[in-house]
């Protein structure tokens, strides 16, 4: 398959998963929409957010982190040199290892959630500890379900199945609401603090039915699977040694979100759910493009950075990333500059109140400033374990660790920012992540053509000049709306984006943008096959 073919398949397989992805994060926000309306944002969520991110702080790591990333590398290259059968047997073996040794760890989260819970959120009081201990135990056995789903979401992506895997996080959140909302009424209708509990329930039904709906594209792929024990395998030894520098790297964002937690303990009551409400509504599009163009180029630089061809890792590396970029920027500008109708509009209700969407909307806008960093860092940094640099990542991640620490403390005690200043100081330590990346990507790999990502981003950059004037103009009317029926409300919002993204568009037409041009053919592509 030549270069254009791979591109255009790259760009239509990134649509798919984009697709997907976004009724996920849909659904993600839905949940968090219908939580925040149960229990707003006080001392019972920040309970539950607490113990949910501790297993969910190893899924990021471990499952959909270095597990994943280190397996996907090794796996397509398996494929590429060996064939289906040899990788088939290198996934039997890491199922049956991952199964008993996240087994054992869910063991050890239950046993020592009250020491888990004491680095986590040292700032709580001894009853909101003790709620949050619970909830911990309830909710640790998740991390089991959601590795062997990340595993089986590698095997597929290496196999050029992209919807099945994209999909699963969709019936996570689906079980987790359902379930959630369920046994929370079963357990207390009024939904108090003992309803926690049945939210902690419905996230291990999401977790297994986030497992369970690969199962059959899995099968129907030729994987069968036969527990294998024998792990002195030289397939198994890479991706375990891929995994030890590829949990701190791609941990960096993970890590800074959970030393924010910490200090945010320390704030009161709602700082922790503001951060995690604004968070979750910056994945969106995170989610959506970051996320969806590294699970589409992952597999892909894999396979040819095995066949040995360097050129066409550089073709492929800067496309993917000048797309993220392209997809992004006017994402980040956008949110920075409706935050307060978005987070007004999605959450103001039941029990999370005015205060609460304006303090959330606060720490959405500083968020929002790295959102072009995280995509990026989705991209580039699995890239480096293709090219056998699995170290330079960890060591980049070591850094930005530091950097964040240090930013806490600067905004915090220094500037008295409060959680804004935790928000922004996540955002400025992505940034210095990509940007290191970035350069020693160059240096190991060559140039990735600079010059168009540079051409890009001052398109791009002007475009966006668009989006921050409509959102200028048309805020006050929006502010007007407010008290209005809610779909009044979304109609106006939807239609304010709507002609911001029109004239962004229309900017970057005008200006000659390569990536508009052919994200607009993707869509007639998509547009076409529907109507057949």
């Amino acid at each position: 398959m030549n270069t254009d073919s791979n591109e255009r398949l790259n760009t239509r397989a990134a649509g798919v998963v984009a697709g997907a992805v976004m009724l996920s994060r849909v659904l993600g926000l839905a949940r968090e929409l219908i939580f925040a309306g149960l229990f707003g944002a006080g001392r019972g969520m920040d309970a539950f957010i607490t113990a949910f991110r501790a297993p969910n702080l190893l899924r990021d790591l471990f499952a959909e982190g270095a597990l994943s990333t280190a397996f996907v590398t090794i796996f397509s290259q398996k494929i590429a040199k060996h064939g289906d059968q040899s990788a088939w047997d290198l996934a039997s073996k890491m199922m049956t290892l991952t199964t008993l040794f996240m087994s054992l760890v869910s063991l050890l989260g239950v046993l020592f959630a009250p020491q888990l819970i004491t680095i986590l959120a040292p700032g709580f009081d001894p009853a909101k500890a003790a709620l949050t201990i619970l909830l911990t135990r309830v909710m640790y056995p998740f991390i089991l379900m959601v590795s062997l789903a990340a595993l089986v979401m590698g095997m597929l992506n290496a196999k050029n199945i992209f919807t099945a895997p994209a999909l699963a996080s969709s019936f996570f959140n689906l079980g987790s609401i359902a379930g959630g909302v369920v046994f929370g009424w079963c357990l207390d209708p009024h939904f108090g603090e003992r309803a926690l509990i049945g939210l902690a329930l419905g996230t291990l039904l999401g977790g297994v039915l986030q497992l369970g709906v690969q199962l059959p594209s899995l099968y129907k792929a030729g994987f069968r699977l036969i527990f294998d024990f024998r792990w002195y395998d030289s397939g198994v030894k890479q991706v375990l040694m891929l995994m030890l520098p590829a949990v701190i790297a791609a941990s960096a964002v993970q890590v800074n979100v959970m030393i924010n937690s910490i200090f945010a303990s320390y704030l009161g009551d709602g700082p922790v759910s503001w951060l995690s409400y604004a968070f979750r509504l910056m994945q969106l599009p995170l989610g959506v493009f970051g996320v969806a163009i590294a699970t589409v180029t992952l597999p892909l630089v894999s396979r040819i950075a095995a066949l040995g061809n360097l050129q066409h890792f550089r073709e492929t590396l800067a496309r993917a990333m000048r797309l993220a970029v392209f997809l992004t920027l006017p994402s980040a500008v956008g949110l920075m500059v409706l935050a307060q109708p978005i987070i007004s509009l999605i959450y103001e209700r039941g029990k999370f109140s005015h205060h609460d969407a304006l303090q959330t909307a606060g720490a959405l806008q500083f968020y929002a400033i790295g959102l072009v960093a995280y995509s990026c860092i989705k991209v580039l940094s699995p890239a480096f374990y293709a090219i056998n640099h699995r170290w330079t990542p960890m060591l980049v991640s070591f850094l930005s660790i530091l950097m964040n620490l240090f930013f806490n403390w600067f905004f915090i005690f220094q500037l008295k920012m409060g959680h804004r200043g935790l928000a922004l100081s996540t955002a400025l330590s992505a940034t210095l992540n990509v940007t290191l990346l970035y350069f020693l990507m160059v240096r190991f790999a060559g140039a990735l053509y600079f010059h168009k990502l540079w051409a890009l981003l001052w398109r791009c950059t002007v475009g966006t000049l668009s989006i921050i004037g409509t959102g200028v103009v048309l805020q006050p009317w929006l502010g007007h709306l407010t008290g209005k029926p809610l779909l009044m409300r979304m109609g106006g919002l939807l239609g304010v984006i709507t002609l911001a993204v029109a004239l962004f568009i229309g900017v970057c037409l005008l200006l000659r943008v390569e990536e508009t041009w052919e994200f607009w053919r993707v869509l007639q592509a998509r547009w076409q096959r529907r109507r057949l």
